[in-house]
């Protein structure tokens, strides 16, 4: 943006020796800024009037310190807005990262809130190995299928004892489906345990809970126990820290929503 005559002129006037006057004529003889009086010659300034040669030298060697002193604020300014953007750069990416890291431990509590870890049962070593290997057994063995299946659209696949003569099923040939064997049952030990390791108990109603032992049972509430009822199964299930193992669905989602709203007190 070009600077206007009375800009100028203002400008001149902070040199020591110039008044306004000077400064006028100094912008009629063609000196329209700070450079122009420092390039210029001595001779070129006497030549105006009120200007003698030791105000001439001393009109230069302010020009020449005053454009010195704006580049030397200027060249400081830049320096301080680079550090100014670079301290707001810095800034923002420090907010950045403590709201990600806010963010990241808000997920982290709402993710431990989601999952809680089920209750266990309390088992001897050998029952601890008899699961694992309960659960390796039942991985191998095979879906059982009725003899001939296949064959006709009216025999169910739900498992049949092969009989009959001429059964090649029942005599084990080769290339015949599996048949049911002792060889696939599991350990003696925790036969008809649920796979968490707890002995399952029906109940019926709340009063049937003092009964349970915490440590190694676990119960199932009957499925033709209603709403009502169930609530008040699960509350005294939770106060007596017994495991419900059907615990899940509609209802179970209902019971964990009015409690936190506080209409489910125990």
């Amino acid at each position: 943006m070009t600077a206007t005559k009375e800009e100028i002129i203002e400008q001149f006037s902070k040199i020591k020796g110039l008044g306004k006057a000077k400064a006028e004529l100094l912008y009629d003889n063609g000196l329209y800024s700070m450079d122009k009086i420092k390039n210029s010659k001595i001779e070129k300034l006497t030549q105006i009037k009120g200007i003698n040669e030791k105000i001439a030298k001393d009109i230069k060697k302010q020009a020449r310190d005053i454009i010195k002193n704006n580049k030397e604020m200027k060249t400081k300014k830049e320096i301080e807005e680079k550090e100014k953007s670079k301290k707001d750069i810095d800034t923002i990416k420090k907010e950045k990262d403590k709201e990600k890291q806010a963010q990241q431990d808000i997920d982290a509590k709402e993710e431990e809130k989601k999952y809680i870890v089920k209750k266990k049962p309390k088992l001897s070593k050998d029952q601890k190995n008899n699961l694992i290997i309960r659960k390796q057994i039942k991985k191998r063995t095979p879906t059982f299928l009725r003899e001939e299946w296949f064959r006709y659209k009216r025999i169910p696949k739900n498992w049949r004892r092969p009989d009959g003569i001429t059964s090649k099923m029942r005599i084990n040939l080769k290339y015949r489906p599996n048949k049911v064997r002792v060889g696939y049952r599991g350990p003696k030990q925790i036969r008809g345990l649920h796979s968490s390791g707890f002995e399952e108990i029906l109940i019926h109603n709340k009063n049937e809970l003092h009964n349970i032992d915490n440590t190694k049972q676990a119960i199932r509430i009957g499925s033709t126990v209603g709403t009502k009822k169930r609530i008040e199964i699960e509350k005294e299930a939770e106060n007596l820290d017994i495991r419900i193992l059907n615990m899940g669905g509609r209802k179970n989602d209902w019971f964990k929503k009015s409690k936190k709203n506080g209409s489910i007190t125990n």
